[in-house]
């Protein structure tokens, strides 16, 4: 029960901290804002993160979060190939809703930059979880290629979708990244679609 409560608290601050990031701006936002957005106190912040600075480390978790709940929500009927397209349009679409674009290219920058550790490609996360899952079952189906392995796969998938917010954030969102990856994302995986 303790974990699920430190889960609780450190999600709700988690989840101000964006939202206010999204609606004010990174630097607009303090530390007290999001502690009394997220309803917590200054030691519970503090507990979790060492400043303000250590929540662009957090987007991770956003998007585990998001995943958590389409996972619930996906048609039990679609397919492993349709299901990869799902997630991804659902993923970007919240990211054009509720991510910054700044801090979107801030965290990739801090991700290229880092010694310690990577946030987006720790593969103890909910979404490289969820992926695995869904390209196992596709694979078992006979729906997704056996000639590459259901890693391998997740990781093609992972790189296309940092490489279409890669370019999305290089052009500062010019275009609607949800809309450009229902045209990009279906062709880039078509290598795994038997």
């Amino acid at each position: 029960m303790a974990k699920k409560n430190e889960r609780n608290t450190k999600g709700k601050i988690i989840n101000a901290a964006w939202d206010l990031f999204y609606e004010q701006g990174y630097e607009d936002t303090t530390v007290e804002e999001i502690i009394e957005k997220s309803g917590t106190s200054k030691g519970s912040f503090y507990h979790y993160f060492e400043g303000k600075d250590a929540l662009l480390g957090s987007l991770s978790y956003i998007f585990d979060e998001e995943y958590l709940k389409l996972q619930n929500s996906m048609p039990e009927e679609m397919g492993s190939f349709e299901k990869l397209l799902f997630l991804n349009n659902r993923l970007f679409s919240m990211i054009e809703d509720r991510i910054d674009i700044d801090l979107l290219t801030r965290l990739y920058s801090t991700q290229l930059i880092t010694k310690g550790e990577k946030h987006l490609l720790d593969n103890k996360r909910l979404y490289y979880k969820l992926l695995k899952k869904i390209v196992a079952e596709g694979q078992q189906n006979k729906e997704l290629t056996d000639k590459m392995t259901a890693n391998e796969i997740v990781k093609f998938y992972a790189m296309g979708e940092r490489a279409l917010i890669y370019d999305w954030c290089l052009c500062n969102g010019e275009y609607s990244l949800s809309s450009y990856a229902q045209k990009m994302m279906p062709m880039f995986l078509s290598e795994i679609r038997r």
